[in-house]
């Protein structure tokens, strides 16, 4: 039987490509665990752009396009700079000049240490979709790798939510509403 992120990950690709629509996927903490959950469903690549894990801050900026002055003012665990950049991802993973219609993207604390203030196990997930940018705020509890995977299953959760207006249990627990 599949296991949760294999499950959420299904959801989401079936939804994209019931609507006609591409993914393109910005990572931070999660470090390509997003994508690599989405790869590992045959057929993502109908509706799989791709994936930036743009790790290192200045990444954030010169990729995919977040603001320098908002990164120099907040850091990267903010939940702007996460709207910012399923934004940019979107252009940055553009096929044959055609934005992805979906920008999803990562981005927190998974420890062992706070960051620029930010406790461990915040996280800000951005979603992009047809004009519209949110983001959704997380406090998971748990060591680096549980963070991790409750962040892919969160990014998941959102964008099933985003493309079909219905929620997905995820299993994402310490959801912040706040968008």
């Amino acid at each position: 039987m599949p296991d949760a992120t294999s499950r959420a990950a299904t959801a989401v690709l079936d939804a994209l490509r019931e609507r006609g629509m591409t993914l393109a996927v910005a990572e931070s903490l999660t470090g390509g665990a997003l994508s690599a959950a989405l790869v590992a469903i045959p057929g993502a690549s109908d509706v799989l752009n791709g994936a930036v894990v743009a790790y290192a801050t200045p990444i954030k900026s010169s990729v995919l396009g977040v603001d320098p002055v908002l990164l120099a003012a907040r850091g990267p665990v903010d939940p702007e700079v996460a709207r910012q950049m399923a934004d940019g991802v979107r252009t940055a993973l553009a096929v044959e000049g055609r934005l992805a219609e979906v920008g999803v993207a990562t981005t927190g604390v998974a420890g062992p240490t706070s960051q620029g203030g930010q406790p461990v196990g915040t996280v800000h997930v951005g979603v992009s979709l047809a004009g519209r940018t949110m983001s959704r705020a997380f406090l998971f509890a748990g060591d680096r790798s549980a963070i991790r995977a409750a962040s892919v299953l969160a990014a998941l959760a959102l964008v099933f939510e985003a493309v079909t207006g219905e929620g997905l249990d995820a299993g994402a627990p310490g959801r912040d509403d706040r968008e």
